[in-house]
């Protein structure tokens, strides 16, 4: 794994010793990630509520506020509770593109038990940017908050 990318989980890693809020954790998290990736435009995450996957913490421009389930790379991700690598998101049928700028994506399903509450979602203007480091790196961050946050109020509802 790329040395900046260790950077992040230790950036990661300390940051939950200081801090047990889920929202506070989760919104220095996007702050890591669009600081040690290179390349990418855009890094947040969407939380399930009711009905549809809500924006929750990012970096990046403006975002959309809704997705459904099933729709676009994040309502995919979420609906087949797995992680979606898209080296061109103009090939993906029925993306939906928040930022006119962003061709690959990658997108994390956050799943408690069997329960997916929500989505990371990380894009770059680059096509093909994200790899297995990159899913590495994302699977790693959130395992260091699984470990250390409480994340009932973000999947309360499915629980």
């Amino acid at each position: 794994m790329r040395a900046v990318y260790e950077t992040a989980l230790e950036m990661m890693r300390h940051e939950v010793e200081i801090e047990e809020d889920s929202l506070a954790l989760v919104s220095n998290a996007t702050a890591i990630l669009m600081e040690c990736m290179e390349d990418i435009n855009w890094v947040g995450f969407y939380f399930w509520k009711g009905k549809d996957l809500v924006l929750g913490p990012f970096q990046g421009r403006v975002a959309c506020n809704r997705i459904e389930a099933g729709k676009g790379v994040c309502g995919t991700a979420f609906a087949l509770q797995k992680t979606q690598c898209i080296k061109d998101v103009h090939e993906f049928s029925g993306h939906i593109a928040c930022d006119f700028r962003s061709r690959s994506e990658l997108v994390y399903p956050l799943m408690k038990d069997e329960f997916c509450f929500g989505v990371l979602d990380i894009d770059s203007p680059s096509l093909n940017r994200f790899g297995d480091e990159e899913r590495e790196l994302a699977e790693k961050i959130m395992k260091i908050l699984w470990d250390k946050a409480d994340f009932h109020p973000f999947y309360k509802e499915q629980v």
